[in-house]
């Protein structure tokens, strides 16, 4: 069992920045793939990005490719997102979200990861 909680959410100007965290308690971090997803009103939850075990390798929508940069580090257990150059489309509740299975193109898709956070409200005014 983990548990997984988010933070850094908030408002932010259109081309601004915002930080997120997600803390992660439990069995060992490391031992997880580790996944960002967001979910905007009246749509379904979406895959932002993921990351290896190691944090070695990354795969990110296409959406966010070249603004978001995801990074972790295990020895404090967290995950981050960092959200550059943001835009009004980036309205969402965020989650992260941890899965005991290995890095593969699975990593997109929601039924592949085993834990999820509360989520954090993210909110790019333009």
């Amino acid at each position: 069992q983990v548990q997984l909680v988010e933070s850094g959410g908030g408002l932010a100007q259109a081309g601004g920045s915002l930080r997120l965290s997600c803390a992660a308690s439990g069995r060992t971090f490391s031992s997880y793939t580790m996944g960002w997803f967001r979910q905007a009103p009246g749509k379904e939850r979406e895959f932002v990005v993921a990351i290896s075990r190691s944090g070695g390798r990354t795969y990110y929508a296409d959406s966010v490719k070249g603004r978001f940069t995801i990074s972790r580090d295990n020895a404090k257990n967290t995950v981050y997102l960092q959200m550059n150059s943001l835009k009004s489309e980036d309205t969402a509740v965020y989650y992260c979200a941890a899965s005991l299975a290995g890095f593969t193109n699975a990593a997109i898709e929601r039924s592949y990861y085993d834990y999820w956070g509360q989520g954090t409200q993210v909110t790019v005014s333009s």
